[in-house]
């Protein structure tokens, strides 16, 4: 007969990252209370109603929950066996998107589709499947990966035809992401560092084509140098938006007294919401939301090195896909409000206005606490996995 000792032993621990927990409610709960201080004079220019951009995004973040809820009930060998048809369907869902009446069309690009009166933005969902399957592919090809160079190209040439369907969005954010995300993963999956170099070159070479070769993306990044020789024109949000930290300074003019917002920052409650965090927050609220950031990322690189350390390497690459895409999409979005990089259509994760982004986020934050479930109930199974 067991011991109570043995007994209390043998119970999977469960609890949950507190770190973790903290982090991506502060996220949530602040982005909340700036979507709402950015968008009640909005709600009234579009829909007469004051409270229009704060319900629905408490409804967003409460679907995002509720759909978090059924992705923590999934197992990780389940995303593991399903990961390559979940990818088939995220090409088909950048087909659809572009399929004349069926994809929406918002400030000249079609990113969006309708699904049950809210919009869905095609790409969200891709980048949380681009996560699951490059975990997949190389868990089951990472001695392919690691010796030779074709183990790079094979996958990258699937990712694409998905930026080349992201482009003629056009999204041009998204594509590098999504790249991003995949040659981060293979790095930390073992990839060799000048077959990397190399790679990375070739790519920062087609960046810099396809940024020539399109006058408004040159705009962007002429007007990025100097916003101030064109203050009025090409470089009217980033002026804006760096007024709006000028306003800020130390503490912030505090919330909701921010004037930026009111029709002068474009995109203030989606793109640009971090600026209006910095005037309204001041250094400290900047600081506040980089130090909530940086505490996510760090524990998702966390759990991911406790699942390689357990050999579940799916599980741990998954981890730091998640830790590199919202690492890099944050860092993004801060760098264009801030003036450190060309102006560029990127959501900041978990804060900014929208229903397809804050769903798929959350789902992507149940993903690490899955994982994290996992380990500490000690699940080890082995997954079937299939050759391709």
């Amino acid at each position: 007969m067991l011991s109570p000792k043995a007994v209390l032993k043998s119970v999977p621990r469960t609890q949950v990252d507190g770190l973790l927990m903290l982090s991506c409610f502060g996220l949530l709960i602040l982005g909340f209370l700036m979507v709402v201080s950015a968008s009640l004079h909005l709600g009234v220019k579009m829909a007469n109603d004051i409270s229009h951009y704060p319900f629905k995004q408490l409804l967003h973040i409460l679907l995002g929950l509720l759909f978090a809820a059924g992705i923590l009930q999934v197992p990780m060998s389940t995303w593991q066996r399903y990961g390559q048809p979940l990818f088939i369907a995220g090409l088909v869902l950048l087909l659809v998107v572009l399929v004349p009446g069926v994809g929406i069309r918002v400030n000249g690009s079609i990113r969006w589709i309708s699904l049950l009166g809210m919009r869905i933005q095609v790409s969200e969902v891709v980048k949380l499947i681009a996560v699951v399957y490059m975990a997949g592919y190389i868990t089951r090809h990472g001695n392919h990966v690691r010796r030779s160079a074709i183990g790079l190209v094979k996958p990258l040439m699937l990712f694409s035809v998905a930026c080349l369907l992201l482009l003629m969005e056009p999204d041009f954010g998204s594509a590098v992401v999504i790249l991003i995300i995949a040659m981060g993963m293979m790095f930390l999956g073992g990839a060799r560092l000048s077959q990397f170099i190399v790679l990375l070159g070739i790519l920062t070479a087609l960046a810099v084509v396809l940024v020539y070769v399109s006058p408004y993306r040159l705009a962007r990044v002429l007007s990025f140098r100097d916003p101030w020789a064109d203050a009025r024109n090409t470089g009217f949000q980033l002026t804006q938006a760096l007024i709006s930290f000028g306003r800020g300074e130390f503490f912030g003019v505090g919330l909701g007294n921010g004037i930026q917002k009111l029709f002068y920052l474009p995109e203030a409650h989606t793109d640009f919401l971090f600026s209006v965090l910095g005037e309204e927050l001041g250094l400290l609220g900047v600081i506040g939301v980089i130090g909530l950031f940086t505490t996510l990322i760090y524990r998702a690189f966390i759990i991911g090195a406790e699942a390689e350390k357990r050999e579940q390497q799916f599980s741990a690459l998954v981890a730091y896909g998640l830790g590199i895409w919202f690492g890099f999409q944050s860092f993004v979005n801060m760098g264009v409000n801030m003036g450190m990089l060309p102006t560029k259509g990127l959501t900041l994760p978990l804060m900014s206005y929208g229903g397809g982004s804050m769903i798929v986020m959350c789902g992507a934050m149940a993903l690490l606490f899955r994982i994290q479930y996992e380990l500490n109930a000690g699940t080890t199974r082995p997954v079937p996995g299939v050759k391709l």
